[in-house]
Order: C-alpha cells, then structure tokens, then sequence
C-alpha cells in the first residue's frame, strides 16, 4: 500500500513540467518567510518580558489591565436615543 502511495505520487512528479517550476518557487517563499522573515520580524516577546517562564501569568495580567483602562474610556450615548426623548 505504501510503495503504490508513493509511486503515484513520484510518477506524477516526474511528469510534470510546468508545476515543478510552481513547486520550486513555493519552496523558496517558504524558505524566505520562515528562515528570513520570521526571525526578523516576528521575534519571541513573551521571553523577553517574562523571562521567568510564567508566560500565562503575564499574558493574563496583561489583559486584565487592558480591560480596567478601557473602563475608564467614557462611552458616549447614541445619537438615535438622543432623538427620540
């Protein structure tokens, strides 16, 4: 069952033309997002700011006070209550 798996996939391989080209120019995206780009831009800020390793104490804290600051955001009535009082 495996050896009939992998020949069709190798026979449809080999015969293609066009969609090698696509498959290598996919590899390659792949390669720039994951070994370029990723490191670059998207770097690992919870080790950075809990370096104790308490990630999920962090986080929370953090959105428990995000949550109390948007509190203090005064809420503004809506202007169709307002005209029909």
């Amino acid at each position: 069952m495996f050896k009939w798996i992998f020949n069709l996939y190798y026979e449809g391989f080999r015969q293609m033309t066009v969609g090698k080209v696509l498959w290598v120019v996919i590899i390659i995206k792949l390669f720039i997002i994951f070994a370029i780009l990723k490191p670059v831009f998207f770097r690992d800020h919870l080790s950075q700011v809990s370096p104790d390793g308490d990630k999920a104490a962090y986080v929370a804290g953090e959105l428990v006070q995000r949550g109390i600051s948007s509190d203090t955001i005064p809420i503004q009535e809506n202007s169709i209550t307002n005209t029909i009082k």
